[in-house]
């Protein structure tokens, strides 16, 4: 049996850009996709701390070091630049597998979203 584990989490970045003209996906700067262990194109989730909102995409690499937090295609509607969110990714494992792995977890400045 699988069980799904958080696996990586940028804990409480702001939205820098809501781009509705785009084909879908978030834009996160390359350095913390790094940071925290997520793949480009990976799958990930998103809680906005402002209104509530929880809704998945997949990632893609913004440019290293902008601070970049950008929800393209329909998830720009369920954001405002300046909103706070979390995004986390998760990982099926084994129980045992489960029991001996630690997630990535990263706090960026909010102000900047850096390191």
């Amino acid at each position: 049996m699988l069980i799904e584990m958080m696996k990586s989490k940028i804990h409480r970045v702001t939205v820098t850009e809501a781009n509705l003209n785009y084909i879908g996906s978030i834009t996160i700067d390359k350095a913390l996709l790094k940071a925290a262990n997520i793949r480009e194109g990976e799958r990930v989730f998103i809680v906005d701390n402002n209104n509530g909102e929880r809704f998945d995409t997949y990632t893609i690499a913004g440019e290293e070091g902008s601070g970049v937090i950008c929800l393209n295609g329909a998830a720009a509607r369920k954001v405002q630049p300046g909103d706070i969110v979390i995004i986390m990714a998760y990982a099926h494992m084994t129980p045992e597998e489960a029991d001996a792995f630690t997630p990535t977890v990263i706090f960026p400045d909010t102000a900047t979203n850096r390191l």
